[in-house]
């Protein structure tokens, strides 16, 4: 028989105890959210897009049809004459021709002519524009060949191996502008080229770059223009064949370009190659063998830094202490010396495979080279020597 007093005692305690144990919090009921309709929010969706491509859109046309004249057509073609002076900057042309009607935007006017290089084809002169053109036909518009009639221009040759003052020196005479001019462009203005360091102030920057050859500028042309014209013509002669070889060699453009500025100033107009070979055979040969360890010994560097120099080199001259005194500082010196022509860059990018280390000038005006230090002592103390 059983005991219920002891089964109701027990059942009793458990239920005690399940009533003292700590319960759980009851658990919150999450609310669903309510999903849109799918078909509902494909149609937001594409009302989102419509919305800010439109937005886009008008704006896109509208500097589209500027650029293209759109916005000008149906009324009465315009023409304007556009003065571009030698102080004018790609800023003030912009408001040139926004004045005159040619564009109305002209924040994107610099942008397009800043990504096409078209602020280097805008001459200085008189420009007779009209409505109809675009940004392209505006641009054609200011070049340079467009203008001759209207500006006076002057043809200047620069000859091979001119210093950067030397050039100088020829643009002023011939009225390009004043040498004061020139000289402050050369130290302060800003070159587009990663060749030039634009964080110097000394013109030896632009030494080496000016390439000679013949121009045609406006009398009174701004004067970074105008330089900028010669180097622009030195970048163009570097192509990437030429500086593919330049790598080749282990050297970069800087001082392939003063190897060629020595040779330059160096040669006699017949031996580029074999002046060359003499530089290459003592930077980079056995110098110690040829007695020249590395010392290039080049008269026209010391030149470079003995300003009004006259006659010849003496030993005194040799003791000057100056990075480009070759006979006391081995190696190459800290920037070209003049601004060398093609030739004298081709024969520093292809010297002749040669053995000499020595040369000195004839009386014929042409150099004999040697390949040891005796008998180039021999010729210079002989009658056949030219000094």
């Amino acid at each position: 028989m059983a005991d219920y007093r002891k089964d109701d005692a027990a059942n009793w305690d458990r239920e005690q105890v399940r009533r003292e144990r700590p319960q759980p919090a009851p658990r919150k009921r999450r609310r669903r959210k309510r999903r849109l309709h799918p078909l509902l929010f494909l149609l937001l969706h594409l009302l989102f897009v419509a919305l800010v491509s439109g937005l886009l859109g008008c704006g896109g046309w509208l500097l589209f049809s500027d650029f293209c004249s759109f916005n000008r057509s149906g009324v009465p073609t315009v023409t304007a004459t556009v003065e571009v002076s030698s102080e004018d900057t790609l800023d003030t042309i912009a408001d040139k021709l926004a004045d005159a009607g040619f564009i109305e935007y002209k924040w994107f006017f610099r942008l397009y002519a800043g990504f096409t290089g078209a602020e280097e084809e805008i001459s200085i002169g008189s420009h007779s524009l009209n409505t109809d053109m675009d940004y392209h036909a505006l641009v054609a518009g200011m070049r340079g060949t467009r203008s001759y009639a209207n500006a006076d221009t002057v043809q200047v040759t620069i000859p091979e191996g001119r210093t950067v003052s030397q050039t100088i020196a020829i643009l002023a005479e011939k009225g390009v502008n004043t040498e004061e001019a020139l000289i402050d462009a050369a130290q302060n203005a800003d070159f587009n080229y990663d060749f030039i360091d634009n964080e110097s102030t000394n013109i030896s920057r632009l030494e080496g770059y000016l390439f000679p050859d013949t121009y045609e500028f406006y009398i009174n042309e701004k004067p970074a223009d105008a330089l900028n014209r010669l180097i622009r013509n030195f970048n163009s002669k570097m192509d990437d064949d030429l500086l593919a070889v330049a790598a080749e060699r282990g050297y970069d453009l800087h001082k392939i370009i003063t190897v060629a500025s020595l040779i330059e100033k160096e040669t006699d107009g017949t031996d580029y190659g074999k002046i060359a070979s003499v530089i290459y055979n003592r930077l980079d040969g056995p110098g110690d063998k040829a007695g020249t360890y590395g010392m290039l010994q080049v008269d026209a560097s010391l030149l470079y830094v003995l300003s009004g120099h006259q006659g010849a080199i003496t030993q005194s001259d040799m003791q000057t202490d100056s990075p480009y005194n070759l006979y006391k500082y081995p190696g190459l010196p800290p920037t070209p010396i003049a601004n060398p022509g093609l030739a004298s860059i081709l024969a520093a990018l292809e010297p002749e495979n040669t053995d000499y280390y020595y040369y000195a000038l004839g009386t014929d005006g042409r150099h004999r080279f040697f390949t040891n230090y005796n008998d180039h002592v021999a010729f210079v103390s002989s009658g056949e020597y030219g000094g």
